[in-house]
């Protein structure tokens, strides 16, 4: 799936929700994930770790729809590799 595909089937899944929740509890939520995330890496399986990978991109979709942004576009950021030098793999010191 693409990534601009997933945020939309996010928003249609949950925007309504999320809305109704309001953009700060979504950075909570995002941030609880995230810290999900850190566990399963330290002590998790690859099937937990895969599972708060989900819900973190989930989250962050969330996010970005409720603010009317494009992950797509956020992604160009990275286009040439590191936005500070411009190439990849990073050259910066």
């Amino acid at each position: 799936m693409e990534i601009a595909e997933f945020q939309r089937r996010i928003g249609d899944t949950y925007g309504e929700r999320d809305v109704a929740r309001g953009r700060p509890a979504t950075v909570a939520w995002l941030a609880e994930e995230v810290g999900e995330l850190a566990q399963a890496t330290r002590k998790g399986t690859p099937a937990q770790q895969l599972h708060e990978l989900g819900d973190v991109l989930a989250w962050l979709a969330s996010l970005a729809e409720q603010l009317g942004l494009s992950l797509d576009a956020a992604a160009l950021r990275y286009t040439d590799g590191c936005p500070a030098c411009g190439t990849s793999p990073c050259a910066c010191p």
